[in-house]
């Protein structure tokens, strides 16, 4: 793309300061929607587009992810400030944004190895405080109402999520076939409890102020929508259950106290503390139905990656971890 005349012509109308010439550079992280590091006008960016190829309906919606971080930009939500969008698919062949970009650090491993014993704990409390954050924001007041449909997210999500699992499936996995069984048998009713929700929140799609357990910007809104805030408190907890080796990295079997790490109940504690909530209900479904989510969202990367869309190689090894997540969330029941 960098001798890309359409996209030079693009940047130097809608990007204050660039100057008909620009440098891309694609990061190597990222399963979804491929992002470019953009430096034009000796200032740097993020460009972020839609992935080339057939894609599931309903995916890779970067101009959803762009009117978020928008509405967001004026809360007390940490976002990237969003700059332009281009819906003209001739410019780069799909969908892209520019937003701001944010240097800092971004933590991989939820051991935090590279983290002060000391400070580990603060890590884990901003993430929590943070996302408590996003789902005190009124949506109704930042022009959200319209983002997803209120009300019954669980049953709406097991369906959906059902539908694109068997869109991408490529084998037959009995765990996960058992796995959406007790979902559906055991859907909580709904309770009307509705927020922004990220959809995708954990520990490296956040980016931190360097050194420092300050948040500098959540990152990654592809999955966000309305929707019930115990999905998003679940997901981002997953990190405690899982395994510590291989594409995911987890805290399964690690001694959290000698990590100087909060075990999940405090974090349940203190999300609800700051959100003045009763402790949850229906905690076991919750994280049973963030595996399947998982699963079904990488059995579609896998997907992709065997038809050539994947933006990234990593994409061809997840197919593995599904039928061992949809065995998590059989066991995360009992």
């Amino acid at each position: 793309m960098n001798n890309n005349n359409a996209l030079a012509n693009w940047l130097n109308t809608h990007i204050d300061g660039c100057d008909g010439q620009y440098q891309l550079e694609k990061f190597a992280t990222g399963q979804s929607n491929p992002s470019f590091l953009l430096q034009c006008g000796g200032q740097q960016f993020v460009l972020r587009r839609k992935p080339p190829g057939e894609l599931l309906a309903s995916a890779h919606a970067v101009d959803r992810e762009y009117r978020l971080i928008s509405a967001l930009r004026h809360t007390d939500v940490p976002v990237p400030q969003a700059l332009a969008l281009c819906t003209d698919d001739s410019v780069i062949g799909s969908m892209f944004y520019v937003m701001s970009y944010e240097p800092g650090d971004i933590l991989w491993d939820p051991a935090l190895p590279d983290a002060e014993t000391a400070l580990r704990p603060a890590y884990y409390h901003s993430l929590i405080g943070a996302l408590a954050t996003l789902h005190d924001v009124d949506y109704e007041s930042v022009g959200l109402q319209d983002f997803g449909r209120p009300g019954n997210y669980f049953e709406r999500q097991l369906t959906r999520w059902h539908k694109q699992y068997q869109a991408s499936q490529t084998t037959e996995l009995p765990a996960m076939d058992s796995l959406i069984a007790w979902l559906q048998r055991n859907m909580p009713p709904d309770d009307g409890a509705s927020s922004i929700i990220h959809g995708d929140y954990r520990l490296d799609n956040v980016m931190f102020h360097k050194g420092s357990p300050q948040i500098r910007a959540v990152l990654d809104w592809e999955l966000a929508t309305l929707g019930h805030p115990m999905a998003d408190l679940a997901y981002y907890l997953m990190a405690l259950r899982l395994p510590g080796e291989g594409e995911i990295r987890g805290l399964q079997g690690k001694n959290l106290k000698d990590l100087n790490i909060p075990e999940e109940a405090e974090l349940i504690d203190l999300y609800c503390q700051q959100r003045q909530l009763a402790s949850p209900r229906h905690w076991n479904f919750y994280m049973a139905f963030c595996f399947f989510r998982l699963a079904a969202i990488l059995q579609g990367v896998y997907k992709r990656g065997l038809d050539g869309n994947a933006s990234n190689e990593r994409a061809l090894r997840m197919g593995e971890l599904v039928a061992p997540l949809a065995e998590m969330g059989l066991a995360s029941v009992d």
